[in-house]
């Protein structure tokens, strides 16, 4: 694959916002080692411009004719270095996998079957019934067992985009094995106990972790008075649940949760049978721990995924000259570019949740700067949505970053 083209722009009118967004496309073509025919593009909206979707959609169809679109509206949409949170914006790329090796699917056009799918991005509408489900299916039809993706977030009209607009259900693109991609899934928070078995459960009511009282357990970590539960609700208004697998390890050593563990809501709590309410419906022998939103864990844990992204991407021994100038780049604070050999980097999409987005990190676009530095200036699109889809689960709280290698 070539580099993917990118751009993005804010206007409160948006066929001013398109025309920004054309404009830069255009520019880009041309460029050596760019993309020339697109086969596939990406449209990410914010939902002040959700009411025209259909319309944004003719106007890129016409203008890149033969071009597969998906695609999402969010609360916020990104671009390589830059965020639009709760503004009004467009963010497109445009990549060129060859047409054999994707197939775009929706609710009105299903996966075909014989399509060897490896890996598939997914786009959804979180009102759809059984989310959780349709994602664990959707999964085991690849033959990795990966999607990347999130669910569509919007205070206007909740869409998503598969060579038409939809509401509800999910769509998305299906890659074979012959499209390269590496994906990774950041951990947005920080548990405040120890992760413990799930002994007692009814519907989504945990009774008892390792036979103690569930509500017992939380105070503790809180180190919050059991006799006066209530005094504690600021508190407990602002923890949430880490849920991971009977198998899984949850909380690594250096005190983050693993890329298993889904972050739930804390809903409610009972203190006559010390039990507590969460917002999923977990299993016995699952594990659960405690836990709250962190910036400073989630940035740490965004600059891992991005480290291990570029040391996939890095060939196994560098000549002397590139190894010095990348420990040059590591060091200095620069931006680190595409890797000094190996694979490159074509193109990339992040899916960070809604609640990550804004002042979280500290400043405007302070999370796409940490990607920006440490991928260096590579196409990249995305949205802040209202949920994110890696694997085979349905997360909270997190980011998914996946990059399109080409040699």
């Amino acid at each position: 694959m070539n580099t993917f083209l990118h751009a993005h722009a804010m206007h409160p009118d948006w066929r001013m916002a398109l025309s920004l967004v054309l404009a830069q496309l255009d520019g880009q073509r041309g460029r050596p080692g760019a993309v020339a025919q697109p086969t596939l593009g990406w449209l990410y909206l914010t939902d002040h411009h959700a009411a025209q979707a259909e319309q944004i959609l003719a106007h890129l169809t016409e203008r890149h004719p033969g071009t597969a679109w998906v695609g999402a509206v969010g609360v916020g949409v990104m671009g390589c270095g830059v965020e639009y949170f709760d503004e009004p914006a467009l963010s497109v790329m445009l990549g060129d996998p060859p047409r054999d090796s994707f197939r775009v699917f929706s609710g009105v056009r299903p996966l075909p079957q014989q399509f060897a799918a490896h890996a598939a991005q997914v786009h959804a509408d979180p009102g759809t019934p059984d989310m959780d489900d349709l994602v664990g299916e959707l999964a085991a039809r690849t033959a990795s067992g990966y999607l990347f993706g999130g669910l569509a977030a919007a205070r206007t009209r909740t869409l998503h985009v598969a060579d038409e607009v939809f509401t509800g259900g999910l769509s998305g693109v299906a890659f074979d094995a012959s499209v390269p991609l590496i994906s990774r899934v950041t951990q947005g928070c920080r548990p405040v106990g120890p992760a413990r078995r799930i002994t007692r459960v009814e519907r989504n009511v945990v009774a008892t972790l390792d036979d103690e009282p569930a509500l017992d357990c939380l105070l503790r970590d809180l180190a919050v008075d059991p006799a006066e539960p209530r005094k504690a609700l600021p508190r407990l208004q602002t923890t949430l649940v880490g849920l991971s697998d009977a198998a899984t390890l949850s909380i690594s050593r250096a005190g983050q949760f693993g890329v298993d563990t889904r972050v739930r809501h804390l809903i409610g709590i009972d203190p006559r049978e010390r039990g507590i309410a969460v917002a999923d419906q977990p299993e016995t022998g699952m594990q659960l721990a405690f836990c709250s939103r962190d910036a400073e864990a989630a940035r740490r844990d965004l600059v891992r995924i991005c480290t291990e992204i570029r040391e996939e991407l890095e060939p196994e021994s560098l000549p002397v000259e590139a190894a010095a100038a990348f420990a040059r780049q590591a060091a200095g604070g620069e931006p680190q570019g595409a890797p000094l050999g190996g694979r490159r980097i074509a193109g990339a999409v992040y899916v960070s949740c809604a609640g990550r987005g804004g002042p979280h990190f500290g400043g405007s676009s302070a999370e796409l700067q940490i990607v920006r530095h440490a991928l260096g200036d590579v196409p990249l699109t995305g949205f802040f949505a209202g949920g994110e889809i890696a694997r085979h689960h349905l997360y909270g709280y997190t980011g998914v970053l996946t990059v399109f290698t080409a040699e």
